[in-house]
């Protein structure tokens, strides 16, 4: 993993990054730097657009910071692990989290699905992508995962791809070591799909369409219930220390 500076501030910035460039800031962007961090022209601050890298950039402007000059590229362009995060969504905060720890954990989709027992309706794309943000913006994070439209399980079942790896987490499977059932030659080549069912859990009904789908498993998460969130963490953290890149770059 390259050596990261965690002492400069760092911001998304949806424009192209070249040496040279410079970019106009936000009003939200330029309140963060001139009066929540007290910044003023000639410091630096580090900027990613997720494709180009990321950049050092130097604050511009008399009275406040209004404009970045970016200097050098500081780190490559990287690429998340082919990892969807399918999940039920939940209220206000917890989905906020949810969003936000999907993204440290290093998923590249979000993948908003709606089920018989699903508790939230609507769910707020720009307040999700807003979260993917700011988690990619304070852990260092180069590439953005995708925000994809809520859509009825049955229809997202319908549309996955075959090939990928679906890892099913169910309160109802037999309790066993999820890191063995993970380890056990499973082939996540073509990308693999964590879905994490709602509060009430699955309908029997639902379950029967999951359990027809190729290349799934069906994943217990230990002896004790867990919230739908907390579930989201455990389950990514296992995938990605069984099939993902916490088993290194090679």
């Amino acid at each position: 993993m390259p050596e990261l500076d965690f002492s400069a501030p760092r911001l998304f910035v949806d424009a192209p990054l070249r040496e040279g460039e410079r970019l106009a800031l936000e009003r939200n962007q330029s309140n963060y730097l001139g009066n929540v961090l007290r910044l003023s022209a000639g410091e630096t601050v580090l900027v990613f657009n997720g494709r180009d890298g990321e950049w050092q950039a130097a604050i511009e402007g008399r009275k406040r910071p209004d404009q970045l000059s970016i200097l050098s590229r500081t780190r490559p362009q990287d690429r998340l692990p082919d990892i969807a995060y399918v999940f039920a969504p939940l209220k206000h905060a917890r989905l906020d989290y949810m969003v936000q720890k999907a993204v440290e954990m290093g998923a590249s989709l979000l993948q908003p699905v709606l089920t018989r027992h699903t508790q939230v309706s609507r769910v707020n794309g720009e307040r999700m992508l807003a979260n993917v943000i700011e988690a990619a913006e304070q852990c260092g994070i180069l590439s953005l995962a995708v925000v994809a439209e809520p859509v009825a399980l049955e229809r997202y079942l319908d549309k996955r791809e075959s090939k990928r790896l679906l890892v099913f987490c169910d309160e109802a499977a037999d309790i066993h070591d999820p890191i063995e059932a993970l380890r056990q030659g499973l082939d996540a080549a073509d990308g693999i799909d964590v879905l994490i069912g709602p509060e009430g859990g699955f309908a029997e009904e639902e379950r029967t369409l999951l359990l027809r789908q190729p290349k799934t498993l069906r994943l217990s998460l230990g002896p004790r219930i867990l919230r739908a969130d907390t579930a989201g963490v455990a389950a990514l953290a296992l995938v990605q220390a069984a099939l993902g890149d916490w088993r290194g770059s090679g």
